[in-house]
C-alpha cells in the first residue's frame, strides 16, 4: 500500500497519503454543495435534500479528516 511502516489496516494506511481520494473528495464537494443550494435549499425536508446533504456532508467530513491527517503527518515529519 502506501508505505511498508503500516501494518494496521487500509484505512489508517491510505488516510492522508492517498492523493486521488482527495482530489476526488475536493470534486465531489465542490460540485455537491452548490448543486444542493441551487436544487433543494428551498425544501430542506424532502427525502431528495435530505440525502444529498447526507452524501455532501460525507465527502466534505472524509475530505476534512484525510487533511487533518497529512497536516500532522507534515507537521510530525511522518512517512
Amino acid at each position: 500500500m502506501a508505505c511498508d511502516d503500516c501494518q494496521e489496516s487500509i484505512f489508517k494506511q491510505k488516510i492522508g497519503r492517498c492523493k486521488s481520494c482527495m482530489l476526488q473528495l475536493t470534486l465531489l464537494s465542490l460540485v455537491g454543495w452548490p448543486l444542493w443550494w441551487w436544487l433543494y435549499a428551498d425544501d430542506m425536508s424532502s427525502v431528495e435534500s435530505i440525502a444529498m446533504m447526507f452524501f455532501c456532508g460525507a465527502f466534505s467530513g472524509l475530505l476534512c479528516v484525510h487533511l487533518i491527517v497529512l497536516a500532522y503527518r507534515k507537521i510530525n515529519n511522518l512517512k
